[in-house]
């Protein structure tokens, strides 16, 4: 059976608690506003936090001292209690989770923490309707601070708890996906990623996109995927750890669509991420989602060494969610090999185990898939078994309701009565029992003819399903190059190909307009760092600075590897004065900080040029080949003012496309003559001595 819980998702309650969108009810008083937290504090408690996933024991000592070393600092009580209850229930001690929760709820403003905690440890125990309904209690608490209708910034200024209101929506996003409330989903992970880029926090804003990239492939969106996922991908460069959580999402993108080969070498990677990390708990989850692919793959014995590996370790962090479905892969991994008394002591191990928490769904997967194993090594008695117990919970409600009315009917009619109806029912099941036998015929007529039909189509459809099978390869392979073809092998930054085919999405040959903000970025004085250090530093500065350039823009943002030591920036949807602000954000964000390398660190700083389109004031229309060059030549005046500096093009004196073409002819004249002015954005400069 398919693990249907992502490494996102596993993590998504742990971290942080839930927070709001609800609006609060109608002629309720306004709430008194919380006292701000100790913002250094909870940022070292959320990284705990995300530690005590794989090692709790040494979590809890590390929150005890840092408790130890608060002493009685005011305010702050509240936000060790919910670390300690997060922690233990990792320890597997949830009753002393919920006990912490219940001394949290002593306090009016301090009980959605508490609903927050009695909801995670309902969805650690796999009670999804239970965590639903106390994560609504929470919601309905902090709705004053979080609405849905605040910008980001504004909700955090007002007293919302940033990563609470992730994690909220978190939850919230994985309600409405099982009800199949796709769009609202999709709305509610937006949401949570403005929150993430408010708190500026880089693991919440990847982990976010990664969830949106699993959104978008199930809504067919599978473009917009791909995009999300390199996104998220460029923010977890150099991270171990984030990085294994996404190949994960990567992986269960290629699952969706039906891509066994590339899901399996995503998984390679998030293994090797997981191991070198040193997360055994992530590793576990990465072992199972191996094993079902290996069971799709007909490899039984890997998938059975796989599970063999990773419930162990599951069952020692106390974390049941996922057993149930590791021990069906199990069981069905022994009946391939052919173990059958192991295959039967799974299957009892599933039996003892709740069933309703499972849900009949889930149930009759299991019963459904053990079937086809059983009926694939020959043994038709398990199989029926199976067959039979998948049909009984099918029919277990219909004979529940008619019992009911034969007990109504019983208690309704009187003796006299009911022997005539009894004397009736004996002439009508007579009648009946003719009707079923003359039925039982006709199917038994129908179902050799059936036979017949079927052993004349099998070669047809054999052949059917091979050209299909063909098919589909080819359209995976073509997808999978295409994908590789549009990223920058060093960088793992899109490359101009990609930027050529989003330019062409968007902007339609016969409207030749060009709308939005480019920047044109070219690191200073790169041919001294090749000719000094070699070409490999030189590599290491490139990929440096490419990450630097992906932490420092938006999200929305499109950053190329234009050739070489160049880059661009796409930026939609961006104001004149926010894109001096986004200028000076990328100079700092490369420049502040020297490059470690073998030869030691180095200070690299960029040059960039950078303008809006349409051009201001006159908002003359161009393509964007020639909002490109605009940019280009805004570097180049960068350059010869001394480097370390943007330049960019404020207004352009020009009514026509011909006046347009003039200035770029000579576009140095044409600043000293003020047809066009520049803005000037300075890099950081070095400390003095």
């Amino acid at each position: 059976m398919k693990l249907r819980l992502n490494l996102t998702a596993a993590l998504a309650w742990l971290w942080m608690g839930l927070a709001c969108g609800l609006e609060s009810p109608a002629g309720a008083q306004s709430p008194v506003r919380p006292a701000p937290m100790d913002a250094a504090l909870d940022q070292k408690l959320a990284v705990l936090q995300r530690q005590a996933f794989d090692r709790p024991s040494q979590a809890l000592q590390s929150l005890q001292k840092m408790r130890a070393e608060a002493g009685q600092q005011a305010g702050v009580e509240a936000q060790f209690l919910q670390a300690e209850a997060r922690i233990q229930m990792r320890l597997g001690q949830r009753a002393q989770a919920l006990a912490l929760a219940a001394r949290l709820d002593s306090d009016p403003l301090q009980s959605a923490r508490a609903h927050v905690l009695r909801a995670e440890e309902a969805d650690y125990a796999g009670q999804a309707e239970a965590a639903a309904q106390s994560a609504q209690k929470a919601l309905e608490a902090l709705s004053p601070w979080c609405g849905d209708e605040m910008a980001a910034a504004q909700a955090i200024q007002a007293g919302c708890d940033f990563r609470n209101a992730w994690s909220a929506l978190g939850l919230r996003a994985e309600k409405q996906q099982n009800d199949g409330e796709l769009v609202l989903a999709e709305a509610t992970a937006r949401r949570r990623l403005a929150l993430a880029e408010a708190g500026q926090d880089d693991f919440m804003r990847s982990m976010t996109l990664g969830d949106l990239a699993l959104l978008s492939q199930r809504m067919d969106q599978p473009e917009q995927a791909r995009r999300w996922i390199t996104l998220a991908l460029q923010l977890g460069q150099g991270q171990p750890l984030w990085q294994a959580y996404l190949k994960g999402d990567e992986a269960a993108l290629y699952a969706r669509q039906g891509q066994t080969e590339p899901q399996l070498r995503a998984l390679d990677e998030a293994l090797a991420l997981a191991k070198k990390a040193d997360a055994p708990h992530v590793l576990a989850y990465v072992q199972l989602n191996m094993a079902d692919a290996y069971l799709r793959l007909k490899q039984p014995a890997r998938a059975k060494a796989l599970v063999e590996q990773a419930l162990p370790t599951l069952l020692q962090y106390g974390d049941r969610r996922p057993e149930r479905a590791a021990r069906n892969n199990l069981a069905q991994s022994l009946i391939l090999l052919g173990q059958f008394e192991a295959a039967h002591r799974e299957i009892a191990k599933l039996n003892q185990s709740d069933k309703e928490q499972a849900g009949k769904a889930n149930l009759m997967e299991e019963l459904r898939e053990r079937g086809e194993a059983w009926a694939a090594m020959g043994r038709p008695k398990e199989a029926m078994a199976d067959f039979h117990q998948e049909r009984a919970l099918n029919a277990e409600l219909v004979a529940r309701n008619r019992q009911s009315s034969l007990e109504q009917l019983k208690v309704k009619y009187d003796s006299d009565r009911k022997q005539r109806e009894l004397d009736l029912l004996v002439r009508d099941k007579s009648l009946v029992e003719r009707q079923l036998a003359n039925r039982q015929l006709t199917q038994q007529v129908g179902l050799a003819v059936a036979v017949l039909l079927c052993l004349s189509l099998v070669l047809a459809g054999v052949m059917v399903n091979r050209v299909r099978a063909a098919n589909k390869k080819l359209r995976a392979n073509a997808a999978l190059l295409r994908a590789q073809s549009e990223r920058d092998p060093l960088t793992d930054l899109a490359n101009r190909r990609y930027f050529l085919a989003v330019m062409e999405q968007q902007h339609k040959p016969q409207e030749a307009s060009f709308n939005g903000a480019l920047l044109m970025i070219d690191i200073d004085h790169f041919k001294h760092v090749n000719d000094q250090h070699g070409h490999g530093i030189g590599d290491v500065v490139i990929c440096e600075v490419a990450r630097r350039l992906s932490h420092a823009v938006r999200a929305e943002d499109l950053v190329v590897r234009w050739g070489g030591e160049e880059f661009l920036v796409f930026a939609p949807d961006v104001s004149q004065e926010q894109l001096s602000a986004l200028a000076q954000r990328v100079l700092h964000g490369v420049g502040a900080t020297p490059v470690a390398t073998e030869d030691g660190p180095l200070r690299i700083t960029v040059s960039i040029g950078f303008a809006h389109f349409p051009l201001p004031p006159s908002k003359l229309t161009l393509p964007w080949e020639q909002a490109v060059n605009w940019a280009d030549m805004a570097l180049y005046t960068a350059k010869s003012q001394g480097r370390n500096r943007a330049m960019g093009i404020a207004t352009v004196d020009a009514q026509d496309t011909e006046a347009l073409t003039q200035i770029e002819a000579d576009f140095e004249a044409a600043c000293s003559s003020k047809r066009v002015s520049l803005t000037q954005v300075l890099g950081p400069q070095p400390a003095q001595a």
